[in-house]
């Protein structure tokens, strides 16, 4: 019998079961546990091949990557007992595979399924000590840092750590959604109503300021201009005067051209006068 080819066929086939059971490889994207009997022996084996003990001791392998929880839209009331409608997300991956399979049974939906109820219960939280207002506007960032701190300590029981958390949407029901964002046009018609009063009232003073220096410069411009021209006309006086001293008669000619200049101007400039007159002193002859 046991020089049968069968005998040796079944003998090579199970060495090479055999065998085959007793390697394993681990890639870098995975986490792996190996029992023995039931009970783990190691985890977290660094890439590459392994060998274990065939039909004594078993591995399971699980998912290390960053992993995604997109989790349905939750109501969440605010401090103002007012629902908002939450869609968020959450970035994980496995910590301590130990304590992953004892909590979970290394099934991810379980896994998922006790992290979106701790996350549910600490968004909860949140939204309860935050009015609609600052939740939608201002203190998201503040929510997820807060959530993500009162998270980690629940999650790492289960050999899961968070990564990040975001809330991609925040809905208001529609009645909710019309008061609140009345508010805050209000608000913003309000400060942008500030902002316009503020400016008409520096623009006032600007003007103001701006005529008040105007009138100044011109009044000083007034007098200057007065100044000098009254310092001319006396500059003018003193040399008349001096001219009219050193030579009288031709002075009386001088002025009486000027006369006659401004006098016949235009063509139809008439002068009915009587010729023995004064004016035509020097049209009768000179100094005569």
């Amino acid at each position: 019998m046991k020089n049968s080819p069968f005998f040796w066929l079944v003998l090579v086939v199970v060495a090479g079961l055999t065998v085959n059971s007793a390697f394993f490889v681990v890639d870098q994207r995975e986490r792996v546990a190996m029992f023995q009997l039931g009970e783990i022996r190691a985890t977290d084996l660094p890439p590459g091949l392994h060998l274990k003990i065939p039909f004594v001791q078993t591995v399971q392998k699980f998912d290390g990557r960053l992993l995604t929880l997109d989790n349905q839209v939750e109501n969440f009331l605010t401090v103002e007992k007012k629902n908002v409608e939450v869609d968020f997300y959450v970035k994980w991956r496995i910590a301590d595979t130990t304590a992953y399979y004892r909590a979970t049974g290394g099934q991810d939906l379980v896994a998922m399924d006790r992290l979106s109820a701790i996350v549910n219960r600490g968004l909860r939280d949140e939204f309860g000590a935050r009015t609609i207002q600052q939740a939608v506007s201002g203190e998201r960032d503040d929510i997820m840092r807060a959530l993500q701190k009162s998270a980690a300590d629940k999650v790492r029981e289960l050999g899961i750590e968070i990564v990040d958390v975001r809330v991609k949407r925040i809905d208001l029901p529609k009645e909710v959604s019309e008061s609140v964002y009345e508010r805050m046009r209000a608000e913003r018609t309000r400060v942008a109503s500030d902002l316009r009063a503020r400016g008409a009232e520096e623009a006032e003073k600007l003007r103001a300021e701006a005529d008040r220096n105007a009138e100044t410069t011109m009044a000083d411009a007034y007098r200057d201009a007065e100044k000098i021209r009254g310092q001319g006309d006396a500059r003018a006086a003193e040399i008349y005067a001096k001219a009219y001293g050193e030579d009288p008669e031709f002075y009386s000619f001088y002025r009486s051209l000027n006369v006659y200049r401004d006098a016949f101007s235009t063509k139809q400039d008439v002068l009915v006068m009587e010729p023995k007159g004064e004016f035509f002193r020097y049209f009768k002859g000179a100094g005569k």
